[in-house]
C-alpha cells in the first residue's frame, strides 16, 4: 500500500518552496524522520524529514520546481517486500505487517496541533529528531540504498541535455553561439547565490551544465557563462540574436540594448521582503526619536572585559545587553498591537531580532529568551546568527517569534537611519558607526568616541514620554557601562 507525503505549512505564513535537492531517489528505502529533500522557502533552506519509512516510489517534482503546501512531495511503498511484490505480481496479495517484538515501546502519539505544519516538539526522543505536526514520529532504521542508486544531485545527464546534443556550435557569422543553456535541463542548483546571479542575468542556473558533482551548477558556472554571454553580445549582438532559440533562450538583460531599461525579477526572499516592508508602513503608525551618545567608556569597558576575562565582547553584544534591560524596565517597547481587538499585547520574554544583510538578502534572525541569558550567553547566541548570516541559511524558526529589534547599521558605515519596524513588532533600535568627534565634556572641548542611536516606534503602543524614556536609559548604559549593575 502506498502512502503519500504531503508538503506541509513551513511556518510563518510560508505556503510555497522550491526544490534544492532530493537526498533520495525512487528505489531507495528511508526510515522515519530521515532527510529526504532540501527546500528553499522566502525565508531560509531546510531538509525535511519524512513521516513514512517506506521504498520511495515517486518525487512530486524535480530540482527547481516550486511546489506548494498541500501538495504531494513524495510517494512511498509500505515496505521493501509490498514494493518487489508489487511490481513482479499486481495481483498478489499485500504481506502482512510483522508483529511487533515483545518489550518494544510503542509508537509516539502525534502531536495535537494544526495538521501539516513543520515545528519542533519536546517529545522527540534519540530515536527521534524531528517532528511534522499531523504526522508524529517513531523510531528510526538503518537506512538501506541501493548500490546503483543516483547520486545525491539525481542521474547523470548525457546527450543534449548535458548541451553535447545538437545546438551546440558557432552561429553563422563564425562566433561562438550561447548553446549552453537548455530549457529541458534541470541541474542541481544548491546555492542560493547562485540562482539570484542568474536571475539577475536573466536565465535559469539549472538549465547550465554544472562542473561540480553529477551536474551541481557552481558560481564558476553562472560567471563563465555570464562572461561568455556579454562577449558574444559585444561582439555580433545581431548574431546573438539569431543564434538564439526556445531551447537556448538569450536572457533579456543581455540581449537588450546598452542604453535600453533593464528589468530584474525579485527572487522569492525579495518578494516577501518587499510585502513585509509594505505591510509595515501601510499598518504601523510610527515616529522616531534619536540622540547622539558618548560611547568612550563603552570602548573602554570593552577593552577591560578582553584583559579581566580574555573573551572579546562585541558592541552588538554589550548594546543588546544594555537593551534587554531596558525592555524589562518599558515593557511597552516590547509589545505588538492587535488590530483586531484594539489591545496592546506585552510579551513576557524578550526575544531580541538582530537585523543582518546576508547573502540571501535582509534577513532577522533571533535571539530566543534574551532575557534569561547573561552577556556571556547573549554574546555567544549573536555570534550564531553572526556565523550562520555569512550563508544566510537559517532555520524557520530562527526567523520568527521577536518581539523588538536591534540594527546594527553602524557596520555599513552610516552614522542614522529611519528604519522600517518589523512587523509585527512595536519598535526597533538602532545604532549607528562608532566615530571620533568633538565633544564637550565639563565644559571643555575633548576628542570623544561618539555613536547615534536611533528609535523607531508604534505610536498606537506608546507614547514618545516612553520612548524617550527607554532611548535615554540605553544611551545611559553606553555612557556609563557600570551604571547596568545596579539592573542586574
Amino acid at each position: 500500500m502506498s502512502r503519500e507525503f504531503i508538503l506541509p505549512d513551513l511556518g510563518e505564513g510560508l505556503t510555497e518552496a522550491e526544490i534544492v535537492a532530493w537526498l533520495v531517489a525512487p528505489g531507495d528505502e528511508v526510515a522515519i524522520d530521515q532527510p529526504v529533500v532540501e527546500l528553499e522557502s522566502a525565508k531560509s533552506v531546510v531538509q525535511l524529514p519524512t513521516p513514512f519509512a517506506g521504498v520511495v516510489e515517486s518525487l512530486g517534482g524535480e530540482v527547481g520546481e516550486t511546489l506548494h503546501a498541500g501538495t504531494v512531495l513524495m510517494t512511498l511503498g509500505s515496505d521493501v517486500a509490498a514494493a518487489a511484490s508489487s511490481n513482479t505480481d499486481a495481483s498478489a496479495p499485500e504481506p502482512a505487517a510483522a508483529p511487533a517484538p515483545a518489550g518494544a515501546a510503542p509508537a509516539a502519539s502525534p502531536v495535537a496541533a494544526e495538521p501539516g505544519v513543520a515545528a519542533p516538539t519536546e517529545v522527540a526522543t534519540e530515536e527521534s529528531g524531528a517532528v511534522l505536526i499531523g504526522y508524529g514520529t517513531r523510531a528510526t532504521t538503518v537506512t538501506k540504498r541501493a548500490a546503483t542508486a543516483p547520486a545525491r544531485f539525481g542521474r547523470r545527464r548525457t546527450g543534449a541535455a548535458t548541451g553535447s546534443g545538437p545546438g551546440a556550435g558557432t552561429s553563422s557569422g563564425g562566433v561562438a553561439a550561447p548553446s549552453r543553456l537548455d530549457s529541458a535541463r534541470r541541474s542541481p542548483v544548491v546555492s542560493p547565490i547562485v540562482r539570484r546571479l542568474a536571475r539577475q542575468h536573466g536565465f535559469d542556473a539549472s538549465q547550465l551544465d554544472g562542473s561540480g558533482p553529477d551536474h551541481l551548477v557552481m558560481r564558476r558556472d553562472v560567471e563563465a557563462f555570464i562572461g561568455e554571454q556579454q562577449a558574444v553580445s559585444e561582439a555580433t549582438p545581431q548574431a546573438v540574436v539569431e543564434a538564439s532559440a526556445p531551447s537556448t533562450p538569450v536572457p533579456a538583460a543581455v540581449a537588450a540594448p546598452a542604453s535600453g531599461d533593464e528589468r530584474i525579477p525579485l527572487d522569492r526572499i525579495g518578494r516577501a521582503a518587499a510585502a513585509h516592508f509594505s505591510r509595515s508602513r501601510r499598518e504601523i503608525p510610527e515616529a522616531t526619536v534619536w540622540m547622539d551618545v558618548d560611547a568612550t567608556a563603552l570602548v573602554a569597558a570593552r577593552k577591560q572585559l578582553h584583559a579581566a576575562t580574555g573573551e572579546r565582547f562585541g558592541t552588538t553584544a554589550l548594546v543588546a545587553r544594555f537593551v534587554v534591560a531596558g525592555l524589562r524596565k518599558h515593557p511597552r517597547l516590547n509589545s505588538s498591537f492587535d488590530a483586531e481587538r484594539d489591545e496592546v499585547v506585552l510579551h513576557g520574554a524578550v526575544n531580541l531580532g538582530l537585523a543582518a544583510q546576508t547573502p540571501r538578502g535582509l534577513m532577522v534572525p533571533v535571539v530566543h529568551g534574551a532575557e534569561q541569558m547573561s552577556l556571556r550567553g547573549l554574546r555567544d547566541a549573536i555570534g550564531t546568527q553572526t556565523e550562520a548570516a555569512a550563508t544566510g541559511v537559517f532555520a524557520p524558526a530562527a526567523l520568527s517569534g521577536g518581539t523588538f529589534t536591534l540594527n546594527n547599521y553602524g557596520t555599513l558605515g552610516v552614522d542614522g537611519s529611519a528604519a522600517i519596524i518589523n512587523h509585527p513588532e512595536a519598535a526597533m533600535l538602532g545604532i549607528g558607526r562608532l566615530v571620533e568627534r568633538p565633544w564637550v565634556v565639563d565644559g571643555a572641548l575633548a576628542v570623544r568616541t561618539v555613536t547615534e542611536l536611533t528609535l523607531s516606534f508604534d505610536h498606537r503602543v506608546c507614547d514618545g514620554a516612553e520612548a524617550a524614556a527607554f532611548l535615554t536609559f540605553v544611551a545611559g548604559c553606553i555612557e556609563q557601562p557600570l551604571s547596568l549593575l545596579a539592573e542586574l
